[in-house]
């Protein structure tokens, strides 16, 4: 046997720990879990639960991170599935480490924990994130909530999506990094301020190919509501269909054929809406005296009336 050494390693120059724990058995019914950033136990978690419950022993269980909370119950921050299976088990109390931390404290020690020791997906990391207030994370939350689109907490099937929903926390963090706030929210509500406003349609690919070609035409991606009047008139889901044909019979990438495709759209149904110079600068001011029905890039703008389809 070995003692543990912290011979010929560095200290770090500054700690900053918290708190002390302390340890203690909690019964069972005093712990709670905050939905805000923990999903419900899917499929795969239950056979974790029952196979931890079939073979319970406490020298396997390691003790439950919890937070004390209002009307004297705990946070689970760690856990949960093994406290379940404690139960299944037939217990009444678990082994817990009681830590002292605020709710946004509760879910960055929640990430930080599973994030590391268990595959979380993107969406349960940035909903913790969001609760723990990092700035990433209400950032793009803002930039959402501007642009309509809600940010789902965990997978859920397109068929049981609603317009305005999407999965795509990845694309969307990565396409606020390279294309910035304003490309992002119009992006974003050529999709949830048009007719194509429909579950499923708000996916990475999609969203990443509207981003690329409006970054690369500032003045189309500027032209406010006359932008989302012809996005009203360009079904984006048989041009995904075309882009794939010509992916296959050009032998390149379908996300090159979708931005090809998309650019030339856009760029023909443009050309019949010519704007004048004195507003192409400031879409938002020059509908500000009509009713309120819309928003572009968080803004309300006036009521749009669809165009009719157009070959």
């Amino acid at each position: 046997m070995k003692t543990i050494s912290t011979e010929g390693w560095e200290r770090p120059k500054f700690v900053s720990a918290g708190e002390e724990p302390r340890l203690g058995w909690l019964p069972i019914g005093d712990l709670v879990v905050d939905p805000s950033y923990q999903r419900p136990i899917d499929n795969a978690g239950r056979t974790v639960v029952y196979r931890i419950a079939q073979c319970f022993s406490w020298s396997c269980f390691a003790p439950v991170v919890v937070a004390p909370i209002e009307g004297n119950k705990f946070a689970v921050i760690d856990g949960r599935r093994r406290t379940k299976a404690a139960a299944l088990a037939g217990f009444e109390r678990v082994p817990c480490q009681i830590v002292s931390a605020t709710r946004e404290q509760q879910a960055a020690a929640f990430k930080a924990i599973n994030g590391k020791s268990t595959t979380l997906s993107r969406m349960r990391l940035h909903a913790a994130a969001l609760v723990a207030n990092e700035n990433c994370a209400v950032a793009l939350a803002d930039i959402c909530a501007r642009a309509g689109v809600e940010l789902l907490r965990y997978p859920v099937p397109v068929k049981r999506q609603v317009a305005g929903q999407t999965m795509a926390i990845g694309a969307i963090a990565q396409c606020f990094k390279r294309y910035g706030e304003e490309t992002l929210i119009t992006a974003l509500q050529c999709v949830t301020q048009t007719a194509n406003n429909k579950p499923g349609i708000l996916s990475a690919f999609m969203i990443k190919a509207l981003c690329e070609v409006l970054d690369t035409d500032h003045e189309s991606r500027d032209r406010g509501l006359t932008l989302l009047e012809v996005f009203d008139q360009i079904d984006l889901v048989a041009l995904l269909r075309a882009a794939s044909a010509d992916a296959a019979s050009r032998k390149i990438r379908l996300s090159q054929a979708m931005s090809d495709r998309l650019r030339a759209e856009l760029s023909r149904r443009l050309a019949k809406r010519p704007v004048p110079t004195a507003t192409r600068r400031k879409p938002l001011e020059l509908f500000s005296e009509r009713p309120p029905t819309i928003r572009f890039r968080g803004k309300l703008v006036a009521k749009r009336i669809p165009q009719p389809q157009t070959s």
